[in-house]
């Protein structure tokens, strides 16, 4: 419908306007430019809620069961988890990696092929909210984590290095901070990546007769989970603090990437997103 594409294009302008003032911002450390960009990023955010809101609504062409939908719902939990963030730890900075991400998810979910996933009728509601409503929170969580993890490496060899901060790097937050922002993420994420592993082979016995297939998403998901569990051990223990942790959840977030982007769209699987 030309509407929808309308808003969608109002979207994707919000969000990229959003990313690049923040980008700017950053550079000629202008804090009414990257507050401009947090107001043009919660615009978006508005009108995608909205456009997420009103096409479930409508039904559009069994909205429940299309991989557009499903993108687009992912890059509106990246800002979502972004938000919370920035209203619990004050971290603003983090939205240089949420507004790209959103941005890059949202049009990413307009360029695909609307094909149909394979959702048992009676199982919609329970695979929408357990399996995609969980798993989508938990890889925000762990994009959010990835960000702080990428700037605490980046501050502590600064640190480390005594080397004079740049403009960029004097507006970035304490190391304490995006460790805290790392914790967080870890402690919320893994149960709620848990819950949609869970419910996802619960989901594939109803769909395939059976619970483990060996399909190569399986395979993957399986390997991060492992991770994820031996990262949520270690910060609940107490073991691991700071640049380990940070180190892991990159990785951790590469693997959810590799699983997501590698996988769905360019290997043979159930859970394929091509064409």
């Amino acid at each position: 419908m030309l509407s929808f594409r309308i808003l969608d294009f109002f979207i994707a302008l919000l969000y990229f306007t959003g990313a690049l003032s923040f980008l700017l911002g950053l550079i000629y450390s202008s804090k009414k430019t990257q507050d401009r960009a947090v107001i043009l990023s919660i615009a978006g955010f508005g009108l995608h809620s909205l456009d997420l809101f009103l096409k479930y609504i409508l039904g559009i062409g069994e909205i429940l069961t299309q991989s557009q939908f499903y993108i687009s719902l992912m890059a509106w939990s990246f800002l979502l988890i972004y938000f919370f963030l920035w209203w619990k730890l004050k971290l603003k900075f983090l939205s240089i990696t949420a507004a790209p991400l959103a941005l890059l998810l949202f049009t990413g979910s307009l360029a695909i092929s609307p094909s149909t996933l394979p959702v048992p009728g009676i199982l919609q509601g329970l695979w929408f909210g357990l399996h995609i409503g969980s798993l989508f929170i938990s890889m925000a969580l762990l994009a959010m984590a990835f960000g702080a993890g990428i700037s605490y490496i980046y501050l502590d060899k600064k640190i480390k290095a005594k080397t004079k901060l740049s403009n960029v790097s004097k507006d970035i937050p304490s190391l304490q901070s995006f460790d805290r922002a790392n914790h967080l993420a870890v402690i919320y994420g893994f149960p709620l990546y848990t819950i949609g592993v869970l419910s996802g082979f619960i989901w594939a016995a109803f769909t395939w007769k059976t619970i483990f297939t060996w399909d190569p998403k399986e395979i993957m998901t399986v390997i991060t989970w492992f991770a994820f569990a031996w990262l949520f051990h270690k910060r609940i223990s107490g073991a691991w603090r700071g640049k380990k942790a940070a180190q892991m959840v990159i990785i951790i977030f590469a693997l959810t990437l590799i699983s997501f982007i590698g996988i769905n769209f360019f290997t043979e699987t159930h859970h394929s997103l091509r064409p």
